[in-house]
């Protein structure tokens, strides 16, 4: 990614030499600063070097060679996975140029379904800590912890979680640290956020895994989770805390529990920056998708009818990104946007006289009874029948249930069916895009939450299937709000983001390509997304960085100069007097403990 000197005086810039205080074995053992075996000679000599390296000095592109050798020796997914958290432990720069070379290859092994496994043996694993963590129980270390992690300026990004709903497989407890490391790895991989300015952080408020509450091993607090007022005043002492800790700091919710997930995304989003990527990145992925194939089959937004089968954090979270979507495009009110879309859950539609079973989320989505009076709102085929929907959405976890009766069904209507089979892992799908593509004669435009490979079309064509992976979408928001140091993330920003991501949708220049980009070209992809986040900062008088170029060529660069690249930077000495935390080894969640 070409860098612009002329941004090279940016408090962010990647390019020109970078400061630092270590030297000999204690820089070694500095994962963001260690070169290990590609540290040039000079450095070597200046640094207190001299023989403690074997004398070959590589490139990191031989680095790379070796450590894809290492990675290939581990057999199982989890071994592959332990290996590459020694590495990060040890060399971070190699660690994200490794898998920047391998990406689709070990995005499984860094992310879902293998990190799972990590969270799931997280206390019976543990050899070395990382992040921060804080407990239910002493509300009082909240401020000191985070004091650890430097002065206002030296955090960007806050991931947190309470390890309540972890990747599909529950209640993690104190292994939750462990999705908020991965999600940062991914902010880092996907739009270059710098990862010694990132935060870690579990809020460990108990667990109701009776499996950790059983174990003797396990690290977290060991009783079953606290809610309640209790809970809700730690969440909001934490939050408070970053606020005045670090006030311009970007923070991300994940993996919080169906109860809390929107309820405390909700309550912070009028005061702060902040994102939950179960509710908001589900949702922007899925709109993008629909966008894109908006642009196929030239409909309006305003005019589109939804229906969204299974109604929890995904879903609601997609028909929020929906209806602000027809809002913003219409100019009509919330209320009157969410009309056009119908969520079903386990009992049926969702009807206004089931209020007292609703979650907060569903309530805006819930219907007056009398308009499906007479009809069976608990079959899918009846409520496509009546809805008529152009876009039907999968997030129910119930296999196979969009039949080919109800797809043929939805294709009576419209000339060509977008259907989004989203639940995961592959074997939850509500469909198979091979099916949907037979089913409607190859008018279906479709998108899933797991990788399919390509349909082959009757005239011997390949149809490919977009995966809506919301690593293309939320490290791109980040960014932009990082960037800007956005005071709010609203939803225009959210949509604009969002038609950004569409624009670079293959499917646009090829037919028989995906909705969706690859996740190959994600920091390309996160670049564009970041400029049009950052353009309707500006636009909303949101941004408190004041010198945002206006120009879209130039906005670019200043973007990239701000991106973190894993290529090793010049070393320049400097004394530990006039060095910076960065120099002295103690930034990010490495650096915390020599702080």
């Amino acid at each position: 990614m070409a860098k612009n000197s002329k941004f090279g005086h940016l408090p962010l810039s990647t390019s020109g030499p970078q400061d630092c205080a270590l030297t000999g074995s204690s820089l070694l053992q500095t994962p963001y600063l260690n070169k290990g075996s590609a540290f040039p000679q000079e450095e070597r000599e200046e640094f207190g070097l001299t023989g403690l390296l074997p004398s070959r000095v590589n490139t990191i592109e031989e680095q790379v060679k070796r450590a894809y050798v290492q990675y290939n020796a581990r057999r199982t997914p989890l071994g592959k996975n332990i290996f590459m958290t020694s590495m990060k432990e040890q060399n971070e720069t190699l660690y994200y140029r490794l898998i920047q070379d391998h990406l689709k290859e070990m995005f499984p092994i860094i992310y879902t379904p293998t990190e799972g496994e990590a969270i799931q043996d997280y206390s019976r694993s543990f050899r070395k800590p990382e992040g921060c963590f804080l407990t239910i129980s002493d509300p009082d270390g909240i401020e000191p912890a985070l004091d650890k992690w430097g002065p206002s300026d030296d955090i960007d990004i806050i991931v947190c979680s309470d390890g309540e709903q972890i990747l599909g497989i529950g209640d993690q407890g104190v292994g939750g640290i462990l999705i908020s490391i991965a999600k940062l790895v991914i902010y880092t991989l996907c739009a270059g956020i710098h990862p010694s300015r990132t935060l870690p952080v579990v809020l460990d408020v108990g667990t109701d895994n009776p499996d950790l509450l059983n174990d003797d091993l396990y690290l977290g607090l060991q009783r079953p989770r606290i809610r309640g007022e209790e809970y809700d005043a730690f969440i909001d002492r934490f939050v408070r805390a970053c606020r005045k800790r670090y006030p311009k700091a970007y923070i991300h919710f994940e993996d919080f529990g169906l109860p809390n997930a929107r309820r405390i995304l909700d309550k912070y989003t009028p005061e702060m920056a902040c994102f939950n990527d179960d509710v908001q990145g589900t949702g922007c992925v899925t709109l993008a998708a629909i966008y894109a194939a908006l642009n196929i089959t030239k409909l309006n937004i305003k005019d589109l009818r939804v229906v969204i089968f299974g109604a929890g954090t995904a879903g609601t979270g997609i028909a929020d990104q929906v209806r602000d979507a027809i809002a913003v495009e219409s100019g009509k009110s919330k209320e009157e946007a969410t009309k056009q879309i119908c969520c079903v859950d386990k009992p049926g539609v969702l009807l206004e006289s089931m209020k007292d079973d609703l979650t907060p989320a569903q309530h805006p989505y819930a219907k007056p009874d009398k308009e499906w009076e007479g009809i069976n709102h608990k079959s899918l085929l009846d409520v496509v029948k009546q809805v008529k929907p152009h876009v039907l959405i999968g997030t129910s976890t119930k296999p196979k249930t969009f039949t080919k009766e109800v797809v043929q069904e939805m294709a009576k209507h419209v000339p060509r069916p977008l259907i989004f089979p989203l639940s995961n892992p592959t074997k939850l799908h509500e469909a198979d895009p091979k099916d949907l593509f037979d089913w409607t004669d190859g008018k279906v435009l479709t998108a899933t939450g797991s990788p399919f490979p390509p349909i082959e079309t009757k005239e011997g064509k390949k149809r490919e299937i977009a995966e809506c992976n919301n690593s293309t979408i939320f490290p791109g928001i980040g960014l932009g709000a990082v960037l800007s140091k956005a005071k709010l993330l609203t939803p225009e920003m959210l949509v604009t983001a969002t038609k950004a991501l569409a624009a670079q949708a293959p499917a646009l220049k090829d037919p028989d390509a995906g909705l969706l980009p690859d996740v190959q070209d994600v920091r390309e992809i996160s670049v564009n997304i970041a400029k049009a986040v950052i353009k309707q900062a500006v636009k909303e008088g949101l941004n408190q960085e004041k010198e945002i170029p206006s120009e879209d060529g130039e906005l670019e660069e200043w973007i990239r100069e701000q991106m973190w690249d894993p290529v090793y930077r010049p070393l320049t000495k400097v004394s530990r007097e006039e060095a910076s935390r960065v120099a002295k080894g103690e930034a990010g969640s490495k650096g915390s403990a020599k702080s």
